[in-house]
């Protein structure tokens, strides 16, 4: 009973404040803007300091927001292992793979890279659960969409080096994101605590294992600017943070269709960021592959429909 008490006052403390409408813009603005924090700590730091700091500023925020709602952390050793498991996929792997791919290519092209998450989610909910039927739209969705990722690549335009292995990384980030919602589903669908509380252990996790890392592959020095500073405190508490808090107040205000559409809207946020703050470029081809991936997604989610 207890329980079934935290998860309605937690429900009821987060119909409070603005409309689903506005915090959904307001969180595709804070993510879009994570690729312009992550490339402003990359001239200073490792890619595994910049994951390390990102989480646990996270951690630090959702720890206070349980704080404040009078919530509490799991508890068993099962949960805490598959949050374990959690923080390698959505926040280790990931958070530094990003930060290494734009240490090789542009925040525009790595935010554009983050858009393919929803593409793989669909590929690892088919892989993870046969019984999910693999229908007509679905299958040319995954068609539509992998030709939009050959398009961001751009073969055609000889790429190799560095640039391909960045833009590799934020592809393999983005699969890490995909699988992150079937591993939840099958291992933690049921639990009776909020996704914030989850989602404050999962964070703990991580920055555990990244505070392990960190030490093999830190940078001389860790010195920041007054630029940096903010980036850091962008990327860590509104991102990895606040971003959580914003994520669960749109899934129980409209559901979680209609928060896994987030991601078309980050690549218009971390784009505009990108040319207009650091002046970055942008090939014709990058933008368009961009757009036919999010074809495909909504064709695959059955948002657009296929003439027979």
């Amino acid at each position: 009973m207890s329980a079934l008490r935290e998860r309605e006052r937690a429900r009821r403390s987060l119909r409070v404040g603005p409309p689903w409408q506005a915090q959904f813009v307001l969180l595709s603005m804070i993510w879009g803007g994570s690729f312009l924090s992550i490339k402003v700590l990359d001239r200073r730091w490792a890619p595994v300091d910049v994951a390390l700091g990102r989480c646990a500023l996270g951690a630090v925020t959702l720890l206070a927001v349980l704080a404040w709602r009078r919530e509490r952390l799991p508890r068993g050793m099962n949960v805490w292992g598959h949050l374990a498991v959690l923080g390698v996929l959505w926040n280790v792997i990931p958070f530094t793979l990003f930060a290494y791919g734009e240490t090789k290519i542009s925040s525009v092209l790595a935010g554009l890279w983050n858009a393919t998450t929803p593409l793989m989610t669909l590929l690892a909910v088919l892989i993870a659960f046969p019984e999910e039927n693999p229908t007509r739209e679905r299958m040319a969705g995954l068609g539509i969409g992998f030709a939009g990722v050959v398009l961001v690549l751009g073969p055609w335009r000889g790429i190799g080096g560095g640039a391909l292995v960045g833009q590799l990384a934020c592809l393999l980030a983005a699969a890490c994101y995909g699988v992150v919602i079937p591993y939840t589903r099958r291992y933690l669908g049921d639990r009776p605590e909020s996704g914030l509380a989850l989602s404050a252990g999962q964070l703990l996790c991580a920055t555990l294992q990244l505070a392990l890392l960190a030490p093999l592959a830190r940078t001389p020095t860790l010195g920041l600017s007054a630029g940096g500073w903010a980036g850091l405190l962008a990327l860590g508490v509104l991102s990895t943070g606040v971003g959580f808090v914003l994520l669960y107040a749109i899934i129980r205000a409209a559901g979680v269709t209609t928060a896994s559409t987030v991601p078309y809207l980050i690549p218009l946020f971390s784009t505009a960021l990108g040319v207009l703050v650091l002046g970055e470029g942008l090939q014709a081809n990058e933008p368009l592959g961009a757009a036919v991936v999010l074809l495909g997604i909504a064709v695959a989610q059955g948002r657009v429909r296929l003439r027979r």
